[in-house]
């Protein structure tokens, strides 16, 4: 596995919680852009990683930063640890047992009302757009209070997709929230062993699991290692189809590979659907020899087609160069869609650069990030009252090498290659991290 230093560049954490309101700004904003920017990722408490790989990266506790805009103008940026157990144990030891016991580093929803940091498997915790940390949400509780990181809202329906997978038994179960946060569906679905699963992805009637070839060694704990995970070549690969509202679940097998990501899927018809996915031929594999961890690859852009009609499978890639990290305007997820947006990869210890994906061209449009700097997903954030899928913009954080801040670079998504329409330059670095979501402001009448 790949070693870094996780105290310099790109990755370093901050040890502090500041406000700033006065941010420079290169462009125009446009003014359509009202509302709150939210990252999530790791930041230890103490100001610190212990370690020096991703596994020692991972793990660590959830910082949340917050970038406002006004009519026109970046009107702060704000971070803060999620107050759980983790952040209380280093700050305020007396208060941590008040305080919930989950790790919300991955990715942020809105849904039912409510502004969620989400867990890798543990509890949801609810925030506002300002990163108060309200502690258990008043819905969403999840399986025994838990769920995945990358549930799945309809745009159409407002229901809430989600799954949660356990080292324990029952290692997954699968559900579905209605548009108002209340539990209507709560199934176990059996598996063979434990397995790594990180996302999902719905269609506007089906729901896919990923039962892949990563899955879970505790011996790996014994040997110091913060993560049980590795790649299992005795693994079967397979991608499981559910009626979204329960029913049999159907497996169909694929080639050996892991995916942390999907895209989108969508229903072709009645017995045929297409997922879209970050694909990788292996990862986290481990030498039997050294004990050591490979490299992993990069991740290819792969779509599946499933014909449940025949049980048939066919996949393959659909565009060179690696990538992670898949954006889409959201109000396409489990439908048709044209356009994917992602983080760039030249190697598997840098993300430098956006690429567009034209699904009914095959192109690709690139916004390039200069060698040295770093850069996170792109969010899209839909134009108000667009009628086209691709009328927005990118939002993407950038890490700049030289000066040891970061920007918030804003591009047209439909001309990334044009440069940023306008650039948010921040006073100090945003660590690299996981996911994000847009957030529109509220206004009352």
């Amino acid at each position: 596995m790949t070693v870094f230093d996780l105290n310099r560049g790109a990755l370093a954490p901050v040890a502090d919680e500041v406000d700033i309101v006065e941010l420079r700004v290169t462009g125009a904003i446009p003014r359509e852009l009202d509302g709150t920017l939210l990252r999530n990722g790791p930041n230890p408490p103490g100001g610190r990683f212990e370690g020096n790989d991703m596994l020692s990266w991972w793990p660590e506790a959830a910082m949340l930063h917050a970038i406002a805009f006004d009519d026109g103008r970046a009107a702060g940026y704000r971070n803060r640890w999620a107050r759980t157990r983790r952040w209380a144990a280093v700050h305020a030891p007396g208060q941590a047992p008040h305080l919930p016991d989950t790790n919300p580093n991955v990715n942020v929803l809105q849904h039912a009302g409510e502004l969620l940091a989400l867990a890798e498997g543990g509890a949801p915790l609810a925030i506002t757009a300002a990163l108060d940390s309200f502690g258990v949400p008043a819905r969403h509780a999840g399986f025994d209070g838990a769920m995945t990181a990358h549930p799945k809202v309809d745009p159409v329906t407002g229901e809430l997709i989600l799954f949660r997978a356990d080292w324990r038994a029952p290692w997954l179960r699968y559900g579905v929230v209605d548009a108002q946060g209340v539990p209507r569906v709560d199934l176990e679905i059996e598996l063979g062993a434990p397995s790594m699963m990180h996302d999902l992805a719905i269609t506007e009637t089906r729901s896919l699991l990923l039962d892949l070839n990563v899955g879970y060694d505790f011996s790996l704990l014994q040997q110091g290692h913060r993560m049980p995970l590795r790649w299992h070549d005795d693994r079967p690969a397979r991608i499981g189809v559910i009626p979204r509202h329960g029913g049999d679940v159907r497996w169909f097998g694929v080639e050996p590979c892991f995916i942390q990501h999907v895209v989108n899927a969508y229903d072709c018809d009645a017995s045929c659907l297409v997922l879209d996915a970050v694909r990788y031929p292996s990862f986290l594999r481990l030498d039997a020899c050294t004990g050591r961890f490979a490299d992993n690859p990069v991740g290819e852009l792969w779509r599946y087609v499933i014909d449940t009609a025949n049980g048939l499978i066919d996949e393959g890639p659909l565009a060179d160069g690696g990538i992670e990290l898949p954006r889409i305007n959201e109000s396409r997820t489990g439908r048709r869609y044209r356009y994917l947006y992602a983080v760039e990869q030249p190697n598997n210890a840098e993300m430098r650069g956006v690429m567009r994906f034209d699904h009914a061209r095959g192109t690709t449009m690139h916004y390039a990030v200069p060698a040295g700097d770093q850069n996170g997903e792109p969010v899209f954030v839909p134009r108000p009252g667009g009628a086209d899928e691709d009328d927005g913009w990118l939002l993407v954080m950038v890490y700049r090498a030289a000066t040891d801040m970061s920007d918030v670079v804003i591009l047209d998504a439909r001309a990334i290659d044009a440069g940023p329409v306008a650039t948010v330059h921040l006073p100090r670095r945003v660590p690299a991290g996981f996911h994000g979501a847009w957030v529109p402001r509220e206004r009352r009448a």
